[in-house]
């Protein structure tokens, strides 16, 4: 016999399919879906009441339906262009197989789809862009944040300059990286853009700090007992600290993985829109200065995307937490 079982947040609604519902599985349904209905709901209207009242300089700001259709532009736009791209590789084909059938001699050089990235390509860019900038950063702070951790004299050598360096603006640090790379990053064939790696290099100095400060917080935390069972095994420095510290100090490291992804993701769209890289930053920055009667609502569709996108990687880093850290009871935020 075959016995089904659904995760804790499940159970309410299996017990409503049943229709044996508890008290408490009644308020849990509520907690889950009744109040953020509600509450989304109350939000619409609000944003609806106001949007009627502010006229600006590019017409009515744009309530939810304006956004909504925006939104469905966005994805017609997207179909359109995708459309044009399979044109243009079936015409380049045609021509390549007429041309050779002329002249087998012939070599043929196939050309790449040059139109104008769309929404969805622009949010792709963006994500490539930040988790590039959030791996570097993490690269850096881990193995630096161990460091700090273990050693007290590299502790009071770094931290000054950790706590001088960790409010600068990303503001503040484009125009310095921009200047860098430009002078340090030349060829004749780059493999990639000057503004990608202007927006990476930005969103790492940015991101770093959080992760730095909590893996240090974390290898400074480790029981004592557990670094005494490392004595006693007589384990050398590697071997402790991949036995004793890391498993120990994984919660504190990725609750500031987590900060450090959510400061990328917002660093990134102010790197995007002063460093012109192609990305949502740059998208909401190009339909500003458009400046059409559709702007505001392009714009609102990208602040709505920016933020669940901003959701769904936190949630992601939290599932990954929650698989691979022993203290379940630190991963439930």
């Amino acid at each position: 016999m075959v016995t089904l079982t659904f995760p804790t947040w499940m159970e309410p609604y299996r017990a409503l399919a049943t229709g044996k519902v508890s008290r408490d599985q009644w308020q849990a349904l509520m907690r889950q879906l009744l109040w953020p209905i509600l509450g989304i709901g109350l939000f619409l209207l609000m944003w609806q009441f106001a949007a009627q009242r502010i006229d600006t300089s590019l017409g009515q700001f744009p309530g939810p339906a304006q956004v909504w259709e925006q939104a469905g532009n966005l994805v017609s736009e997207h179909q359109q262009s995708r459309e044009r791209e399979v044109a243009f590789h079936e015409r380049q084909e045609k021509y390549i197989a007429a041309r050779l059938q002329q002249q087998p001699d012939w070599e043929p050089v196939t050309r790449d789809y040059t139109g104008a990235p769309t929404f969805f390509d622009q949010i792709g860019t963006s994500l490539i862009t930040v988790m590039s900038g959030f791996l570097l950063a993490s690269m850096i702070a881990i193995p630096l944040g161990i460091v700090i951790g273990l050693s007290s004299t590299v502790h009071a050598a770094v931290n000054p300059l950790v706590q001088l360096f960790k409010p600068v603006s990303p503001l503040a640090w484009l125009p310095l990286v921009t200047m860098v790379v430009s002078a340090v990053y030349v060829s004749d064939d780059p493999m990639v853009s000057k503004s990608f790696l202007t927006s990476m290099f930005t969103v790492t100095l940015c991101c770093l700090w959080p992760t730095l400060m909590n893996t240090a917080v974390g290898v400074t935390s480790v029981s004592q007992d557990l670094t005494n069972v490392s004595r006693v095994l007589r384990l050398n420095a590697l071997s402790h600290v991949r036995k004793i510290v890391l498993p120990s100090a994984l919660p504190m490291m990725f609750t500031g993985l987590r900060l450090s992804l959510g400061i990328a993701w917002m660093v990134l769209i102010a790197a995007e829109m002063l460093a012109q890289n192609p990305g949502l930053g740059k998208f909401v920055w190009d339909e500003f200065q458009n400046g059409s009667s559709q702007s505001l609502g392009r714009i609102m569709v990208a602040v709505i995307v920016i933020g669940l996108i901003g959701f769904l990687l936190d949630r992601l880093m939290l599932m990954l937490q929650r698989a691979l850290v022993w203290d379940k009871a630190s991963a439930q935020r």
